[in-house]
């Protein structure tokens, strides 16, 4: 499938806050991206985890899908094809590894519904939060990829990443070097660390590779009584912020202009001077 590049294309980063159902998340979700197309968006981003959110860690084993197949999946294609809208669907819990651990997968649709692209979250999230009694081992339920994944849409080449990747700019310079021209963040931060660094460090990876950073959250209090940050944030390649939604669920809409930033990246030529 040839992906249509426009000049100028609306994107849109989706905010919600997953329950441990999958129905009533998948519910909220078609909203969202209803209301995003309905804002001209050509590209919706949902967050981290948009599908579940459970009680506990281990209770995404249970809902995990086989590769290709699921309601999740099928839901995603359908969406895509029926609003013709090309989602990065956040993640969702993707079965596969022989250990019984999942795979946090971040599936891309194109407008026609066909799948487009699958990247596994490479950095996972397992940290003692400093002066806090609040722990998470994501490995402990979550194999971790390995590729960075790029994926044509019709707002430019784009770079897959996940939450806790945006500490780790060595995946983005891989990326831009490749020719990404922007990056989608699905995240679920925690509201200590979504307070000191969530937006320092995505505007740090919009400016430091000059492309366009889209940042879709969780915000709120899920059913493990976890609370996560929000703050949806779309950045334009110079580090402006275009479009922010602090609190609540909804959704920020923005234009990518590739004309302008291909202009900056001509005049600025950071992106050559790099020097290892």
């Amino acid at each position: 499938m040839t992906t249509v590049q426009d000049a100028a294309v609306k994107v849109a980063a989706l905010q919600m806050t997953s329950l441990a159902d999958v129905s009533a998340n998948l519910e909220a979700a078609a909203r969202l991206l209803t209301e995003a197309r309905a804002a001209g968006a050509r590209v919706a981003v949902l967050p981290e985890n948009f599908s579940f959110m459970g009680v506990r860690d281990v209770d995404k084993r249970a809902i995990a899908e086989p590769e290709g197949a699921g309601p999740v999946q099928d839901f995603l294609s359908r969406q895509a094809r029926e609003l013709s809208l090309c989602i990065v669907g956040g993640t969702t819990p993707i079965a596969g590894s022989a250990d019984g651990r999942v795979a946090n997968a971040c599936l891309v649709y194109g407008e026609d519904g066909r799948r487009l692209a699958r990247y596994d979250k490479i950095h996972l999230f397992d940290v003692d939060l400093p002066g806090r009694e609040e722990s998470y081992r994501e490995s402990a339920h979550i194999a971790a990829g390995v590729h960075p994944v790029l994926v044509p849409t019709p707002a430019g080449l784009l770079g897959l990443s996940v939450c806790y990747d945006v500490r780790f700019p060595e995946i983005y310079r891989l990326m831009a070097a490749a020719g990404a021209e922007w990056f989608t963040v699905p995240a679920a931060f925690t509201v200590p660390t979504g307070k000191a660094h969530w937006e320092l460090l995505l505007r740090a990876r919009a400016i430091e590779n000059l492309s366009y950073v889209v940042a879709a959250a969780q915000w709120g209090r899920h059913a493990s009584g976890r609370e996560t940050y929000g703050d949806s944030l779309i950045v334009d390649y110079w580090g402006g912020v275009l479009g922010r939604l602090s609190a609540g669920t909804g959704i920020t809409v923005a234009t990518i202009d590739r004309s302008s930033q291909q202009a900056a990246r001509k005049e600025f030529p950071v992106l050559r001077h790099r020097v290892l």
